[in-house]
């Protein structure tokens, strides 16, 4: 098994993130976030903090393609 690490998020985005996977298909707001991270890790991408301003639409969206979330 691999090591971890604990990585902390204000409670307010805890919940909200909660509130978006549900009915999703993830089982938990630690497996989105595992997944979010891991896809902008491979993706290579990633500017910085403000490429995430106003993106949850995005994230959704994504969602949506990869069949996580139905609208």
């Amino acid at each position: 098994m691999s090591e971890r690490s604990n990585i902390k998020i204000p409670k307010s985005l805890y919940e909200k993130v909660s509130e978006l996977i549900e009915d999703t298909g993830f089982n938990s707001v630690t497996e989105f976030v595992k997944f979010v991270l891991r896809d902008i890790v491979a993706a290579g991408e990633f500017e910085g903090p403000e490429e995430l301003d106003g993106d949850m639409e995005k994230v959704r969206d994504r969602l949506e393609k990869l069949g996580y979330l139905d609208r």
